[in-house]
C-alpha cells in the first residue's frame, strides 16, 4: 500500500511537466498545415491555443487553416477577434477582406482594407487587393449599367477591360491558401502607421550685438573690406558624392537596416530613414514613436534579405528590390518588399518603403 501512494504522488508531481510535454507547438502545427494534414494542424493549433488562448501566432494560423478548409465564417471570427486585440496589426484586417471577397461581401472587404492601410500605409498587399476589390465593384457597376440598357457601349467596353485586368484566379502571397487571394502571412509584429514631424528648426538670423557701457566698442568694418574679408573666407566646400561602387553600398546599407531590425536597436534602424522620407500625415515624431514600439515590442526578430537587386536612377537615387523573411516569438512572414535610397550628406538614406 505504502508502495501505491508513493507510486501515485510520483506521477501527480510529474504530471504537470508531462501535460506540457504533450502540449503541440505552433511550429508543429505549422508544419502539419504545410505538409496538407489541415485535421491534425488545426487539432495542435487548437491544443495550444487551449494553453495560450491570447497568442497572435497561433490564432492567425488558426484563421488560415480554417480559410483553406473553407470554413469561412470561423475563420472570419478569428480574424475579427485578432483586429480586436491587436488593432494596430494590418494582417487580420487583409484577410478579413480576402474572405468577405469570397462571398462577393466587397463593400466589407474594401472597409477591412482600408483599416489595414490606414493602420500601415506601407503595406503593399493591401494596396494591391483594394484596387482588386475595387475593379470588382466597378465590374457589378458596368453590369448593372448594362441590365438597365444593354446597348450601353461603352460601359460594355470599360467592362470587358477591367473582366481582363481583374484576375480571375486570386494571387496568393506565399503560400496563403488556395481561392482566397492574399492571405497575409506576414509578421504580426510588423505594425501600423506613423504620422511625422518636421524636425528641422528654422534657424534665427544673428541679432545686432548691442552696445555695453565701459566696453570698446570696435568700429563697423567698412562695407567693400567686409565684402573682400567674406570672399576670402567663402572657400568652396567639400561635397560627398556617392562612391564608384554604389552598388555594393546600398547593398550593405540594406542589410545593415536588417541587422539593425534584427537587434531591435531602435536607434540605429531609424537612423537609416532619410529627412526626405516620406511620412503620413507628416509627422516624424508621431511616425518614429510607432516604429520603435515595432522594433522593441517582440522578445526577438530576425530578418533576413534575399534575392536582393539594385537599380540605379541617376547617380543619388536608387531602387532596392528583395525578399524579406521576418521571424519573431510572434509571427514569421515571407514577403516582397522595395526600398527608394537616396543619396543624403555622405550616405544612402530610405526615402521610401512599400
Amino acid at each position: 500500500m505504502a508502495l501505491t501512494r508513493f507510486s501515485l504522488a510520483f506521477l501527480l508531481a510529474l504530471s504537470p511537466a508531462l501535460v506540457m510535454a504533450s502540449i503541440p507547438t505552433v511550429q508543429e502545427a505549422s508544419q502539419a498545415f504545410r505538409q496538407g494534414n489541415k485535421t491534425a494542424a488545426l487539432d495542435k493549433v487548437n491544443a495550444f491555443l487551449a494553453a495560450n488562448p491570447k497568442d497572435a501566432q497561433g490564432r492567425f494560423l488558426k484563421g488560415l487553416i480554417l480559410t483553406d478548409m473553407n470554413r469561412y465564417p470561423e475563420a472570419i471570427k478569428v480574424f475579427s477577434g485578432l483586429t480586436d486585440d491587436y488593432p494596430e496589426l494590418p494582417e487580420p484586417y487583409n484577410n478579413l477582406a480576402v474572405l468577405y471577397a469570397a462571398q462577393a461581401d466587397y463593400e466589407r472587404a474594401k472597409q477591412s482594407l482600408e483599416m489595414a492601410i490606414r493602420t500601415h500605409p506601407s503595406y503593399a498587399t493591401a494596396h494591391e487587393n483594394l484596387g482588386d476589390i475595387y475593379a470588382k465593384m466597378a465590374s457589378r457597376a458596368y453590369d448593372k449599367a448594362l441590365q438597365l440598357d444593354q446597348g450601353n457601349v461603352s460601359a460594355l467596353t470599360k467592362l470587358a477591360l477591367i473582366k481582363d485586368l481583374f484576375s480571375p484566379a486570386p494571387r496568393a502571397q506565399d503560400t496563403a491558401p488556395k481561392g482566397v487571394g492574399k492571405a497575409a502571412k506576414e509578421g504580426v509584429a510588423a505594425k501600423q502607421p506613423q504620422l511625422a514631424q518636421e524636425t528641422s528648426v528654422p534657424v534665427e538670423p544673428p541679432r545686432p550685438q548691442e552696445a555695453t557701457a565701459g566696453v570698446d566698442v570696435k568700429p563697423e568694418v567698412p562695407p567693400v573690406a567686409a565684402a573682400v574679408a567674406a570672399a576670402a573666407d567663402d572657400k568652396p566646400k567639400t561635397v560627398t558624392k556617392p562612391g564608384a561602387n554604389a552598388k555594393t553600398e546600398l547593398e550593405k546599407t540594406v542589410r545593415a537596416w536588417a541587422e539593425a531590425w534584427s537587434a531591435r536597436d531602435a536607434d540605429a534602424y531609424l537612423a537609416f530613414y532619410g529627412n526626405g522620407f516620406k511620412t503620413p500625415g507628416n509627422d516624424r515624431a508621431a511616425w518614429e514613436n510607432q516604429r520603435r514600439e515595432r522594433v522593441t515590442r517582440p522578445q526577438h526578430i530576425k530578418v533576413a534579405v534575399e534575392q536582393l537587386r539594385v537599380r540605379m536612377s541617376g547617380d543619388e537615387l536608387a531602387r532596392v528590390t528583395f525578399r524579406q523573411r521576418y521571424e519573431s516569438n510572434l509571427l514569421r512572414s515571407a514577403n516582397s518588399k522595395t526600398l527608394t535610397l537616396a543619396w543624403e550628406g555622405d550616405a544612402w538614406k530610405i526615402v521610401d518603403e512599400r
